[in-house]
């Protein structure tokens, strides 16, 4: 399993600290929310490059990019580059664009949801051949061309590219091209995440692929506090391990982000974290008896 934090993109030394402080802590991931059409964001990917400079051993990931304001192409070339210079520390989470409004406010498309999830896949193969080693590149999409192109550098490490979806037909398309699921708690309750896994199998298993090399990310958007549960990661530490548990061995997901307030920081990661590991573990070994 692998924990760690999503952070909102705001260009300011907390930031940078929370960055030091989750790789200090051990924690595996950082994920910073790629939000430029909000009032006083700053921009994702050069938060990352911050937060890879900051820090030695933790994997950074825009969670997710904004793909109508992320042209594929120097996106892949953005990312690939990051991953170089951080000797192998960047991943790709990849949405569709959450606020059309917003996009459109930045002079991006909008477009409906069936065109959305076609440019998401077109978006996939143009990142993928830009991080090849061809020459003289080829796309004709309905949403991205290009001939002649070349590719930037080729990344460190075969970057995972998870895709930011929630509905049956994004998951079908996570599951044939992606290389993961990234969803949120707010979007994606546990009652929606058995269907979600489900769908997210089955397509993997139609194109051919083992479902079980799919990363599935899930972002924790609640509060750690000493009261008592006011609903699903709403209350203290011991129900937050219990709730991270079920989700791992009930719904099978093997990375968490922690997405609440930074300040509660330690003890997701000193706390929660070492339980949940230890927790999880004991139940899978108790299942294999």
């Amino acid at each position: 399993m692998r924990f760690g934090v999503s952070l909102a993109p705001d260009a300011s030394v907390p930031l940078v600290r929370a960055a030091q402080d989750a790789d200090r802590y051990g924690l595996d991931l950082l994920g910073v929310r790629d939000e430029p059409y909000r009032r006083g964001t700053a921009d994702a990917l050069a938060l990352m490059a911050t937060a890879l400079a900051a820090t030695s051993r933790i994997r950074v990931l825009p969670a997710v990019a904004c793909l109508p304001l992320r042209p594929p192409a120097v996106l892949a070339k953005t990312v690939a580059t990051l991953d170089l210079l951080s000797g192998g520390r960047v991943e790709l989470g990849l949405g569709a664009g959450r606020a059309p409004d917003g996009v459109e406010a930045y002079g991006g498309e909008r477009l409906g949801a069936a065109a959305a999830r076609r440019a998401l896949e077109e978006a996939v193969q143009v990142i993928r051949l830009h991080w090849s080693d061809q020459n003289g590149l080829l796309f004709r999409g309905e949403h991205y061309r290009f001939a002649a192109a070349q590719p930037g550098p080729s990344p460190a490490h075969p970057i995972g590219v998870w895709l930011g979806v929630t509905g049956p037909r994004g998951l079908e398309l996570a599951g044939r091209v992606a290389d993961g699921w990234i969803a949120p708690s707010s979007l994606v309750p546990p009652k929606r995440l058995a269907d979600g896994q489900r769908h997210l199998d089955q397509a993997a298993a139609a194109a051919g692929r083992d479902p079980g090399e799919l990363r599935r990310v899930y972002v924790l958007e609640g509060a750690i506090d000493g009261r008592e549960t006011r609903g699903f990661l709403h209350g203290p530490p011991r129900q937050w391990i219990y709730e991270l548990t079920e989700l791992a061995i009930g719904h099978r997901v093997d990375s968490f982000l922690y997405g609440g307030d930074p300040e509660h920081l330690p003890v997701f990661a000193m706390e929660i974290v070492p339980a949940v590991r230890e927790q999880v573990a004991r139940e899978k070994a108790f299942a294999q008896t």
